[in-house]
């Protein structure tokens, strides 16, 4: 699952999924593929699921029997200092909360809870933490570096973000955009997320290649 290689539908690919009013809570978000069919068999091929996520954070719950932010927070945030980092929107100022937008659309859509909120300056503090070894002990370290990348790309509607350590500059570089959406002139380049995806990509590897120079 953390590969994204279960074959386990993606919750917000299906027709009832709404990124305006999404599932208030893992019930509501897991029936939403409850009987759905496989897309594949599991380890077959690559496919990215939000729902995979969904089931980890269940899965860890019920080991822990708490709230895996609460130790998310012991484990990570509190050691690392991140201030800045909390498991919801519910749990911060609206006002601080970048406004989030989608091509064609009106509404301002910031007020989605799509997960955990953090400012750029504690990822970039966390994905540097991730990649010099001050986080992970050796063996986590071995484990992590098996099955994932040491970075973040991703987004929802109305926000996307990359982030990624970059160790011939020693440089951790963070972009938050806040637009999705968009129809690519050419299908060919079409991506998830739409063009404003496709464009921050193109503009992170310049801002990369600047600081390079």
């Amino acid at each position: 699952m953390v590969q994204h290689r279960s074959g386990i539908p993606n919750l917000t690919d299906q027709p009832g999924f709404d990124w305006e009013n999404p599932p208030k809570n893992s019930t509501e978000a897991l029936a939403l593929v409850l009987d759905v069919p496989a897309d594949f068999e599991p380890d077959e091929k690559y496919s990215y699921s939000n729902t995979n996520y969904l089931l980890i954070s269940e899965i860890i719950n019920k080991v822990l029997g708490y709230s895996n932010f609460q130790y998310i927070k012991e484990e990570i945030l509190t050691p690392l200092g991140l201030k800045h980092t909390f498991g919801s929107i519910h749990d911060v100022n609206m006002d601080d909360v970048m406004s989030g937008y989608y091509v064609g659309l009106e509404p301002d859509f910031k007020h989605i809870d799509a997960g955990m909120v953090a400012t750029a300056e504690d990822v970039g503090t966390f994905v540097r933490a991730l990649n010099d070894g001050s986080l992970l002990n050796d063996n986590e370290q071995a484990i992590y570096s098996s099955i994932y990348l040491y970075g973040h790309s991703g987004w929802v509607l109305g926000h996307q973000s990359i982030a990624r350590y970059h160790e011939d500059i020693d440089t951790v570089v963070v972009e938050f955009v806040n637009t999705t959406g968009g129809t690519p002139l050419v299908p060919l380049f079409d991506t998830q997320g739409g063009t404003t995806v496709m464009v921050s990509d193109v503009v992170y590897d310049r801002i990369v290649r600047i600081l390079r120079r």
